[in-house]
């Protein structure tokens, strides 16, 4: 016997015929995020229309093994939002980290790099890039890391360049 968990009644699941199968070819084919799957998988197990089995909160989360707040959160967003949404990710309205480097900034670090390097060195490394970006102004700061990844991008040839 499993332990009880509190039955959620406000968000109900019914669904129609083509969302069943659609969720139901999508964890036949398998080829979805696995959050993706264990979301279609609560829907059916969820569904109070008659081709549905109507689980509870609790029976769903032992069948699933997933927790409650997953069980809520996939039913409450079905209701509100809807089935696109419930399956989908969600984008974001702005990126993580904001860009350091735009179009201009690139290439302005692609001159640079394809410049002549400063006296006494053979070649740009990615470090003496990274400190000339900054001293010239270009960008407020960057890392190694951040430059070595726009002259990939770029397909420049600097992007072997050393970090010494």
């Amino acid at each position: 016997m499993g332990t009880e968990f509190p039955v959620t009644k406000r968000y109900i699941v019914d669904l129609v015929a083509e969302e069943r199968t659609r969720l139901e070819t999508m964890i036949q084919k398998g080829k979805h995020r696995a959050q993706t799957l264990t979301k279609a998988r609560i829907l059916l197990l969820a569904d109070v229309s008659p081709a549905g089995p109507g689980f509870s909160d609790g029976k769903i989360i032992e069948a699933l093994n997933t927790n409650q707040s997953t069980v809520h959160r996939t039913r409450k967003q079905l209701v509100e939002e809807g089935l696109e949404a419930t399956l989908g990710r969600k984008q974001r309205a702005t990126p993580a980290v904001e860009k350091i480097f735009d179009g201009v900034k690139e290439a302005k670090l692609i001159a640079l790099a394809c410049s002549q390097p400063p006296d006494g060195r053979a070649r740009w490394t990615l470090r003496l890039l990274e400190s000339k970006v900054v001293e010239l102004g270009i960008v407020d700061h960057a890392s190694d890391s951040t430059i070595h990844r726009v002259l990939k991008k770029t397909n420049s040839s600097l992007t072997v360049v050393s970090t010494g």
